[in-house]
């Protein structure tokens, strides 16, 4: 205590100042306030919730939630954030979208003010000061960082100092220097595509997203996925929608009769949208939760299922055979069959291949394989079904086929045009097969055969059979006279997919998977398919996700369930807003400039770019049916990542072991077409993909700019092979290469382990996460609360603003360039910001009033006009218009008072005579002549004071 009254600063004046004049009783050191009873007390929660000003704006997390808050200022700092509750009304029938928010935005403010916060440019400390030599010594920046990347020990020293502090703080200048001089020497010794940038998902953020990605795509580098890489994407959705997630909007939930949550812990990682599904139970809608673990979700739930984790599939499958034993077989609903036969491939034909002396599925039978189609357009990608009555298969309206061409016109749609398609041959007398299915729940994880019969038809020399009666199959649902090996009834454990089957798999009881497949199917019949299944990432992220989704889409399918309102399925992630994206489409990918963007798979790019390939044993053979053609049996993972390359498949970055700049002026050389070349180079072998030789020096990916996102911390999947490969730096890696029998063939193969084939890391980010620790250089960001930008969102119609509440925090980066003169009258000022203003600012030593141009009007100390020229004293700084950049007062970390009136502007206070003194002025008392603008303490160099 005593200690602490010796203190003398400002910060503890202002404390002791503003105890006095409230006349209340300190305590700490003046740091904390004593009220005695009454109305005293009411001043804390006045002070509290006090503010001058409300702005609108929102959060830009990865959390789909989008949700519009109310930020409330006070003297330049928020206090505090509540939601907005304004949204606009969806009528008196169905309860409003608002409010929106969790307590984790309520809380978002803190990051402004938080210790963690960037608010300088930061650089790696060894690197910075290699580099100071090398630019002294060189004179130019790309030479300077050529010396540094291409002396083994000096990059070395660097990158093992990658993550372990050692960074320094350094100058915007420099920062952006030394980021353009490893990206220049990228593009001219390695080429473009040896850059790298990863951002997630644009909807959240998707001016600060797509500004980043037109630097890569601009630059010529590669924009890495992220959908797929933190495994989000349901791959199931485009394998059987052949879209990309286009699910319903979380106010659909309202409208669910039936409602399943499967795998999605709704209250805790969807909480704005978490009141419909309370709100809907009041209405009468049946919740089942489907968790392994008692969670938030399961509080609300009038079922709740527990299956062992990953094993949600098995699950879903034995439901599914209830549905098409009682539904389909049994007891046919006409609603189901109709649905099936309009809207699924249940009534298209596949073709029966013979293999290995038995018969198994093929493909799709297609118009092409109909005697007297020749001169059809399109003809293989139209499958084709057989109408009821009818002695042929015809291809109905809708198919991709129809998609392209003068013939397809008027028949991209889905009408039957009154013929009604076969769902089953099954019939009696009718000619059946054996086919071979297979099965992959042995303990072991070897694949297995079962043997069952489906009715077959013939097509000129082929066997057919429609895809319902292959799923019949698959799921064991045996009808009289078919042959092969069936279930003995829902009690079988030994056969896939009946209920005893998934009991010993789940744990959950036989008797209870029964009953809710039929709760699902009775609702969705009574209701017209208002069953819903919510699916989150419990489900999502496993190997075999994709898998698991199919079982789940099929109960949906199957009970008529999807496309209806308050039915189908529901993701956490799904198809974005139309006129956005198609905005942010073309500018992101600098489509205005250069075509195709280029845009590669992080998942491919990481298993390759980080070595993970040579560690891993896993063959192809392992995820093959033992029914297929085996034409990728016995490769590695890498072999069929530089299969695809090769193929075109995907697109692959870099693309080949040579500088692409190179290849295209050669070819120009030789007055070559450039594609014709580099297709005749690869051809004779001189010019090979780099995802052949992933390890070759010359194939390494040089640069990674990280922004909005935190890559080493939260969705790195192999972080220690990351550490050591791509940063060289330790690491905790314990696994051992692959030995000889388990490396890939067409993939090279080098016995010198790369470490540190990342010549600079980047990040931009406004706190410090693992990724900036990791960096070599790191630069400020604003937060939500202090930028302009939109977010957008899959789960409700809005589209939000953000909105700057407050000035960033800090020291952006400057607009211009100031005079050396302007630079040293502001050293003492940490907190200086240059920003760009809509409004003129005051030259230090003008008469030029506010708001007025300063082109009708002289500088004091020169008498010149605007555009003029630099006075003799030092630099003019008359309009943010003309020299980019204005003068702004950052508020103190204290709340400052107002400035007080009759002192005049900011710019004629000079702070003290030692401060004007060491900033360059000439006298103490004299005007200031070093166009410095300064004021006394609190005050530090910020916007316009408040008035």
């Amino acid at each position: 205590m005593a200690a602490r009254s010796k203190r003398t600063g400002a910060g503890d004046s202002l404390l002791r100042l503003g105890n006095y004049l409230t006349r209340s009783e300190p305590l700490d050191g003046d740091r904390a306030q004593v009220r005695h009873g009454g109305r005293q007390g009411d001043v804390f929660y006045r002070d509290r919730w006090s503010h001058d000003r409300v702005v609108r704006s929102t959060h830009g997390v990865n959390c789909t939630g989008s949700c519009s808050w109310d930020v409330y200022v006070k003297d330049g700092i928020i206090t505090w954030e509540t939601q907005a509750t304004d949204y606009p009304s969806v009528g008196p029938d169905r309860p409003e979208y608002e409010p929106r928010g969790c307590p984790r935005g309520a809380a978002f403010s803190w990051y402004t003010y938080s210790p963690t916060r960037v608010r300088y440019p930061y650089a790696r400390g060894v690197l910075v000061e290699m580099y100071r030599e090398a630019r002294e010594r060189l004179g130019d920046p790309v030479l300077a960082w050529e010396e540094i990347t291409t002396d083994p020990e000096r990059r070395r020293r660097y990158q093992r100092a990658r993550g372990k502090g050692g960074l320094v703080r350094t100058t915007w200048e420099e920062a952006l220097e030394i980021a353009a001089a490893a990206h220049v020497l990228t593009i001219r010794e390695y080429g473009p595509d040896r850059i790298a940038g990863f951002s997630p998902i644009p909807a959240m953020s998707m001016v600060s997203h797509g500004v980043g990605a037109r630097f890569v795509n601009l630059l010529g580098g590669s924009m890495l996925s992220f959908y797929d890489w933190y495994a989000d994407l349901p791959v199931a959705s485009p394998q059987v929608f052949g879209d990309q997630t286009d699910v319903p909007e979380s106010g659909d939930w309202w409208d669910a009769a039936y409602l399943v949550l499967w795998g999605s812990n709704v209250p805790v990682t969807r909480t704005p949208d978490a009141h419909w599904m309370a709100e809907a139970r009041y209405r009468g809608q049946k919740v089942v939760v489907v968790a392994p673990d008692f969670n938030d979700a399961a509080k609300f739930a009038d079922e709740w299922l527990a299956p062992h984790p990953g094993t949600d599939g098995a699950l879903a499958m034995a439901m599914g055979h209830v549905i098409l034993r009682e539904r389909f077989v049994e007891r046919p609903t006409p609603r189901f069959t109709e649905y099936a036969r309009t809207y699924t491939d249940l009534p298209f034909l596949v073709t029966l291949d013979r293999r290995d002396g038995r018969f198994v599925p093929g493909k799709f039978l297609t118009a092409s394989d109909l005697p007297g189609n020749t001169d059809e357009a399109n003809p293989d990608w139209k499958p084709v079904f057989w109408p009821e009555g009818e002695d042929a298969p015809v291809a109905p309206n809708g198919t991709v086929g129809h998609r392209w061409g003068a013939d397809g016109e008027g028949k991209w749609n889905l009408d039957l045009e009154g013929r009604v398609p076969e769902l089953t041959f099954y019939a009696e007398g009718a000619e059946a097969a054996e086919i071979a299915l297979p099965r992959f729940d042995t303990p072991d994880g070897t694949a297995e055969v079962d043997t069952r019969g489906v009715p077959v038809r013939r097509v000129g020399d082929r066997l057919v059979t429609t895809v319902f009666d292959l799923v019949l199959a698959q799921y064991g649902v045996s009808r009289p006279g078919l042959p092969g090996v069936w279930p003995d009834g829902y009690d079988d454990p030994g056969a896939a997919c009946t209920p005893a089957w998934q009991e010993a798999l789940t744990s959950v009881p036989a008797d209870r998977a029964v009953r809710i497949a039929r709760e699902f199917a009775d609702t969705a019949e009574a209701s017209g398919g208002r069953a819903m299944i919510v699916l989150g990432a419990g489900t999502n992220q496993w190997f075999h996700g994709e898998n698991a989704y199919r079982a789940f889409l099929s109960l949906l399918l199957l009970t008529g369930c999807q496309g209806v309102n308050g039915g189908g399925w529901a993701h956490y992630v799904g198809q974005e807003k139309c006129r956005t994206a198609t905005g942010w489409a073309a500018y992101a990918s600098g489509m205005d400039w250069s075509r195709p963007p280029r845009f590669m798979a992080g998942t491919s790019y990481w298993y390759s770019h980080t070595d993970q390939w040579r560690y891993d044993t896993y063959r192809a053979d392992a995820l093959m049916s033992p029914l297929g053609p085996g034409r990728v049996r016995g490769q590695h993972t890498a072999d069929l990542v530089a299969a695809s390359a090769r193929m075109g498949w995907m697109p692959s970055y870099p693309t080949f072991n040579r500088n692409p700049i190179q290849l295209g002026k050669e070819a120009v050389e030789r007055d070559r077409d450039p594609a014709e070349y580099v297709a005749d180079q690869l051809q004779d072998g001189t010019l090979r993909f780099a995802a052949e030789d992933p390890d070759d020096p010359k194939n390494w990916p040089r640069t990674l700019t990280l922004w909005r996102s935190n890559l080493f911390g939260s969705s790195a999947k192999g972080n220690e092979y990351f550490l050591k490969h791509l940063l060289g730096t330790h690491s905790n890696l314990r696994s051992e290469p692959a030995g000889p029998d388990d490396r890939p063939e067409d993939v090279t193969w080098r016995d010198e382990v790369p470490e540190g084939k990342l010549d600079l890391l980047l990040t931009l980010d406004f706190r410090m996460t693992s990724s900036t620790l990791l960096s070599d250089i790191v630069l400020p960001a604003a937060t939500w609360y202090e930028k302009h930008d939109l977010s957008t969102t899959d789960m409700h119609p809005f589209v939000h603003a953000f909105n700057p509440a407050i000035d960033p925090r800090g020291r952006p980066a400057p607009t211009s360039t100031p005079s050396t003169r302007w630079r040293r009258c502001s050293a003492n000022w940490p907190r200086t910001i240059w920003a760009r203003s809509p409004t003129w600012s005051r030259c230090p030593t003008s008469t030029t009033p506010r708001g007025s141009s300063p082109s009708r009007t002289g500088c004091r100390r020169t008498g010149r006009r605007r555009g003029s020229g630099r006075s003799p004293g030092g630099p003019c700084r008359t309009s943010s218009r003309s020299a980019g950049t204005t003068r702004r007062w950052p508020r103190s970390s204290l709340r400052s008072a107002r400035w007080p009136r009759g002192r005049g502007s900011p710019s004629r206070v000079c702070r003290s005579p030692r401060t004007r003194r060491s900033s360059g002025c000439a006298s103490a008392t004299a005007p200031c002549a070093a166009g410095s603008l300064t004021a006394a303490p609190p005050w530090t160099p910020t916007s316009r004071p408040a008035r």
